[in-house]
């Protein structure tokens, strides 16, 4: 177990989960030292579960989710099971692809605040890479837990029918709202110039789409396939079927804008 100090108040424990998805592992957030806020417990990891409790101790307060993928949530069960620490967050409005453990002792809200002796935390609710995603902010530190909502290394995948494209474009733009100087992600290290890294998020988003736009145009009826093959034609082959979610996603956004619809599995350009 490697236990790292990022900060006055914030320790990370990332759990040996590594992946395609993951990169090195989930990184679980350990807020404060007296009344300490777990941030995302991640799997149902009984060694990763046992290394938060040596740590932690009985100063559990609460437990926090960012959202409730396989990878981020199905810990906090057991987590609570060993220490009674109510778990927090919201509920997905789509169950696919949601950890089917996941039971909130208390639903988060957009603005909701956790106030402790030492700092407190805001819920700011982000959907797009889920429904229910929140972010969590440290005002203290002008630091903000992103989870899934910015990972260090890569782009996120936007797995429709739970994610959404414009959602996440949206609440992307609603972290440079926010007086920030520190980003700390679900996967990766501590990344600085928050506004430049959303910036650039943004405009890999736009340049993608516009890849999408560019593609149907030109041929005016494409499958989902096809597109693929077009759109994603500087990734690795064995990415492409993680790909495809957010190809899906950036489609279903351009046919909430009117500009794309589909039949029969083909999808249209309307202009």
């Amino acid at each position: 177990m490697k236990i790292t100090e990022l900060s006055p108040l914030v320790r990370r424990i990332t759990a040996d989960n590594g992946g395609v998805f993951t990169g090195g592992g989930t990184n679980t957030y350990l807020v404060g030292h007296q009344e300490i806020t777990v941030i995302d417990p991640g799997p149902a990891s009984k060694e990763h579960i046992e290394n938060i409790v040596k740590v932690c101790g009985e100063d559990i307060k609460q437990i926090l989710v960012t959202h409730t993928h396989n990878d981020h949530s199905p810990g906090a069960k057991l987590l609570h099971q060993r220490t009674a620490a109510p778990v927090m967050g919201m509920y997905a409005l789509n169950k696919e692809m949601q950890d089917p453990t996941f039971k909130a002792n208390k639903v988060l809200e957009d603005g909701d605040e956790i106030i402790e002796t030492e700092y407190s935390l805001k819920a700011i609710h982000t959907p797009g890479h889920a429904s229910n995603h929140l972010c969590f902010l440290l005002e203290k530190e002008n630091l903000i837990f992103t989870g899934d909502h910015i990972m260090d290394g890569s782009t996120v995948v936007i797995a429709p029918p739970d994610g959404n494209m414009k959602e996440y474009l949206n609440s992307l733009e609603i972290l440079k709202k926010i007086d920030l100087k520190l980003i700390a992600p679900g996967h990766g290290n501590l990344m600085e110039n928050p506004y430049s890294v959303v910036d650039w998020i943004v405009s890999h988003r736009m340049y993608r789409e516009k890849k999408v736009v560019d593609a149907i145009s030109e041929v005016s009826i494409a499958s989902l396939d096809k597109l693929l093959n077009i759109v994603y034609d500087d990734v690795d082959k064995n990415l492409l079927a993680i790909a495809k979610y957010s190809l899906l996603a950036h489609l279903n956004k351009l046919i909430e804008d009117e500009r794309v619809e589909i039949k029969e599995e083909n999808y249209y350009w309307k202009g």
